[in-house]
């Protein structure tokens, strides 16, 4: 019997449906999986085949073949467990398949059958209500980060055996409501700008920055305050509008960046890379390109301490990034671009300075 359900993954900063298909027919009992899955995603067959065991059901022994369409996308992620399970069960029969025809499912399984949260929640939502489906389930953990995008039901599945009760109509689960947690102030605003004493011309120079969303370099002695100041430029930057914090906020769930139970990022990013970082962890790469760190300063402020202590490589990938507002990283699997909108913020010491024109000068003679 064949059955069709509906999972998701994550290219770029964008989500992209993935159509499950499982056919189980008479033969000599297997499991295939196929559609260019990746290491995680070929494990998902053994999770999931214990999952449902220990969830208390019991298929045949039957030839299961599972393909995970487009065939041309690699797919990476193990929330793919729980749509691979819930298909495999329709194919057997044993949930009603008009119940999961307008659903996408994400989530990985462990192997007593509960489920675990995994990243890029958001752009899987997003990207479900693009393609008309209306019910989301997700791991409880994940749900106040998919209950961000409106005119989406999003049921917070503990483990798979409440889902199929729910499915089957035996027990009904309640969509998630967003919970009412009182505001409190990020940890990026305790560094706050209206503390810095003196320093008055480099607070106005900072504030011109701001203003103009222009980029800074300070020079000074070790100790005047440079990495002071650019801590807490994020503080007096404008606040973030609705649709810059929902893609900050996909940014950060890709990455895997977002804590527990966390909703919407509302304050600007403040990224400061150690000066030994590469030049894929500034910009982003990988097999299947992920966002680096001028990424995951989008809309905010990336601060570069030590700036000559950077590799030359490493500030020369900075042009693009600066020019165009956004950064192309190509590879052998995918060719992606990421935002890249930032203000670069970059101290140095004095000594540093007259060092290097010292040298200009005797390159010059």
């Amino acid at each position: 019997m064949f059955a069709k359900t509906y999972g998701a993954t994550t290219l770029g900063i964008d989500g992209r449906i993935i159509d499950v298909e499982v056919d189980v027919s008479p033969g000599l009992p297997g499991f295939e999986l196929v559609g260019l899955p990746d290491t995680s995603v070929k494990e998902s067959k053994e999770r999931v085949r214990t999952a449902i065991r220990n969830s208390g059901m019991q298929l045949r022994q039957e030839r299961v073949t599972v393909n995970l369409a487009p065939a041309d996308v690699r797919k990476d992620s193990s929330g793919l467990d729980l749509p691979i399970a819930v298909g495999l069960l329709a194919s057997y029969g044993m949930v009603p398949e008009a119940a999961v025809q307008s659903a996408l499912f994400s989530a990985e399984l462990s192997l007593d059958g509960n489920c675990r949260p995994i990243s890029g929640i958001l752009p899987m939502a997003i990207t479900a209500r693009e393609h008309g489906l209306t019910e989301f389930y997700v791991a409880p953990s994940n749900a106040d980060e998919a209950l961000l995008i409106d005119r989406l039901k999003v049921y917070a599945v503990e483990n798979l055996a409440q889902l199929v009760r729910h499915l089957t109509g035996t027990e009904v689960l309640t969509p998630a409501v967003p919970q009412a947690t009182e505001q409190k102030k990020d940890a990026a605003f305790t560094d706050d700008f209206a503390d810095v004493q003196g320093q008055y011309q480099a607070k106005r120079a900072l504030e011109i920055a701001a203003a103009g969303g222009h980029n800074v370099l300070m020079v000074g002695v070790p100790g005047s305050g440079k990495t002071m100041l650019a801590r807490r430029m994020s503080s007096i930057l404008p606040e973030l509008t609705k649709e810059e914090a929902i893609e900050i906020t996909k940014i950060y769930s890709i990455s895997g960046l977002l804590g527990k139970d966390t909703g919407l990022v509302t304050t600007r990013p403040f990224r400061s890379p150690h000066h030994t970082s590469s030049t894929v962890a500034m910009i982003g790469g990988g097999s299947i390109p992920r966002p680096g760190e001028v990424t995951l300063a989008h809309h905010g402020v990336l601060f570069l301490d030590e700036l000559p202590e950077f590799s030359k490589k490493t500030l020369e990938v900075l042009r693009e990034p600066i020019e165009d507002r956004q950064i192309t990283v190509s590879r052998a699997n995918a060719t992606l671009t990421f935002p890249s909108s930032i203000i670069l913020v970059a101290a140095m010491n004095e000594v540093t300075s007259i060092t290097i024109q010292c040298n200009d000068d005797r390159e010059a003679a």
